[in-house]
């Protein structure tokens, strides 16, 4: 949600507007992006993915800006592979500019480079499989670890805060088990939530660790990511079937 309430997501085909009176438009067509970033400035950021088939069995990718006037470009252009240089751009930004990512390899590593340009490693050799990533204003990163909820802080201490978040952890129409856990996102008091798709169902978990259910599916549609809005509501992305998403709200008791 940009500063004027404007929500945007993502169906994997085009990159969607829903605006506060309930207007939904494409606000950028053709584009295959799994994250959204929106700055302080409300420019809104996404990357293409794209497979051109068997014939080369070669991906490429670029990544966007939609302006807050309006305007789109890139500003990592077209190459081939998957978005795994990060000296560019990642989505997982503090308040302060520092941008995180997740190094994959036969180790693992959690690196942070600063507005600057350095580059530090936070954290690694201890993962089993980074998942999705999410990061409070002030640096607090939290990870999914195959199904376990890991947190690091900013002076770099590695804890983990909740194991086997997602209870089924098997398959929900068409994701295996390193989907049963989606999007990560957190509030203003720097609770985490996550899109626990293999339960249907969203889950808040607190500093101290203590977790709570915030959102159940109906049948057929399962959560893959969402935030909380200045107001206090729950956002929601939900799937159900293939490439078919919506939006829900839910007001949230703090």
């Amino acid at each position: 949600m940009d500063s004027q309430g404007n929500v945007y997501y993502t169906d994997l085909k085009h990159v969607w507007k829903l605006t506060p009176d309930g207007t939904k438009s494409i606000a950028i067509r053709n584009v295959h992006t799994h994250e959204l970033y929106i700055d302080p400035q409300d420019n809104l950021y996404g990357e293409h993915l794209w497979y051109e088939g068997d014939a080369t069995k070669k991906w490429g990718h670029r990544v966007w800006r939609l302006s807050a006037n309006g305007t789109l470009s890139d500003i990592v252009p077209t190459r081939q592979g998957f978005l795994d240089d990060y000296d560019d751009f990642h989505f997982v930004h503090d308040r302060h500019g520092n941008m995180y990512w997740a190094d994959r390899g036969d180790s693992s590593f959690i690196r942070i480079r600063s507005p600057g340009g350095a580059v530090t490693t936070i954290a690694g050799d201890r993962f089993r499989n980074i998942r999705w990533m999410t990061v409070t204003a002030e640096g607090t990163v939290y990870i999914v670890d195959t199904h376990d909820l890991v947190s690091i802080s900013p002076i770099a201490v590695v804890r983990t805060v909740v194991r086997n978040l997602a209870e089924r952890q098997k398959p929900f129409l068409f994701f295996n088990n390193e989907h049963a856990i989606m999007g990560l996102w957190t509030d203003s008091k720097d609770n985490v939530y996550a899109a626990i798709s293999a339960d249907q169902l969203a889950k808040r978990i607190s500093p101290e660790g203590r977790v709570d259910v915030v959102a159940r599916s109906v049948s057929g549609w399962s959560p893959t990511g969402g935030f909380v809005a200045p107001n206090g509501d729950l956002w929601i992305l939900e799937y159900g079937g293939i490439n078919a998403v919506r939006t829900r709200s839910v007001a949230l008791n703090q």
